[in-house]
């Protein structure tokens, strides 16, 4: 398989050590898929920052979140015989899920790009009321008519689902509630209205009939959204044959909107691809990679808290219209960046 990425030689950027723990008591397992967004001349990752206590021998611990936000531990001996603790994730006590690590999100800062710190006065994005109990993940960030709109993953006992919160300051914020009900996440919203409508894709999950598959959806108001299609469906034998889900806001170019996704085959090996929707009518899939633009082949991607991922939500498109800089999640450990060309891209892609 092909891979067109330039990785930066900094690469990982960030790693959990990197950062201090958000309150006592917890430590970071994971930094992971940045959403990524220019704002007063710099370039600023929202990274997931995924937390749990230090682990004892013989016992799983992690924290949740009560509708107050106050943080719970739950702690459980590994012998258990209701235990499930065969994924690094998600463990299953009794018959109800658990994420193993309890995610915010938190703002940092870069002048060139590469190397970030965390700017004080800006507050951590944490979960909020009976809907975010298990944390808030994976955001993507999209300006549109100088407002930047938040689509993030909200996880509870009651599903995962789709949050939306807007800010134009990233100081204040206003919620919007739940965007999109269970089973859902991967949603990014297109940084320009299209014929009126805003446009949006996402990723709906059914464990019966159907599949991870992309769809998307318009709404007249940003908050109100319908008339969903699905339009990436997964591949049998290929490397997005068990799930697919959308990076950041599409790239308008001359040929159509170019959407960098991400796929993973049932080994769980999670790798990027390209497809191609029309500048007027978006529900029409133009082209698609057959081939991924990116694998996991650097020792951070292959080897971490859970190993063998590539995974976007974020990037940053550069003046002369075709070079991208792509921030990534590796092994869901580590924040690393690469260098793509859109012409590169284009040369993989299949028109139908």
């Amino acid at each position: 398989m092909k891979d067109i990425a330039k990785r930066f030689t900094q690469n990982p950027l960030l790693s959990p050590a990197d950062l201090p723990a958000s309150r006592e008591g917890l430590q970071i397992t994971c930094l992971l898929n940045p959403g990524v967004f220019q704002f007063e001349g710099k370039t600023w990752l929202i990274v997931r920052v995924a937390e749990r206590p230090e682990q004892k021998e013989n016992s799983i611990s992690f924290p949740i979140l009560t509708e107050t936000g106050a943080i719970k531990i739950i702690e459980i001996p590994m012998d258990d015989p209701e235990l499930d603790a065969s994924d690094a994730r998600v463990i299953n006590y009794k018959g109800v899920d658990y994420l193993t690590t309890l995610s915010h999100l938190r703002l940092l800062c870069s002048e060139d790009g590469h190397h970030f710190y965390e700017p004080e006065n800006y507050p951590l994005l944490v979960g909020e009321g009976m809907l975010e109990t298990f944390g808030v993940e994976d955001c993507r960030v999209t300006l549109l008519e100088n407002k930047y709109y938040l689509t993030y993953t909200a996880v509870s006992d009651n599903g995962v689902g789709v949050g939306l919160r807007t800010t134009t300051d990233w100081i204040n914020f206003e919620s919007h509630g739940m965007m999109l009900p269970p089973h859902n996440k991967d949603c990014a919203i297109f940084d320009e209205k299209i014929n009126g409508l805003y446009y949006a894709l996402h990723r709906p999950s059914s464990v019966d009939i159907g599949g991870n598959y992309i769809w998307i959806t318009s709404s007249p108001d940003g908050l109100h959204w319908g008339n969903h299609h699905c339009i990436i469906k997964t591949r049998a034998g290929l490397w997005d044959s068990k799930r697919v889900g959308a990076g950041a806001a599409p790239i308008k170019t001359e040929k159509g909107w170019l959407s960098i996704y991400h796929g993973a085959n049932a080994a769980h090996q999670y790798c990027l691809g390209a497809f191609l929707m029309d500048l007027e009518n978006p529900t029409k899939v133009i082209a698609r990679t057959e081939e991924p633009i990116m694998i996991p082949t650097a020792t951070y991607e292959l080897t971490g808290f859970f190993g063998n991922v590539v995974f976007t939500n974020g990037h940053v498109v550069h003046p002369d219209g075709d070079s991208v800089t792509i921030y990534y999640g590796a092994s869901d450990e580590f924040v690393c960046g690469a260098e793509f060309s859109i012409k590169d891209i284009y040369s993989l892609l299949k028109f139908n």
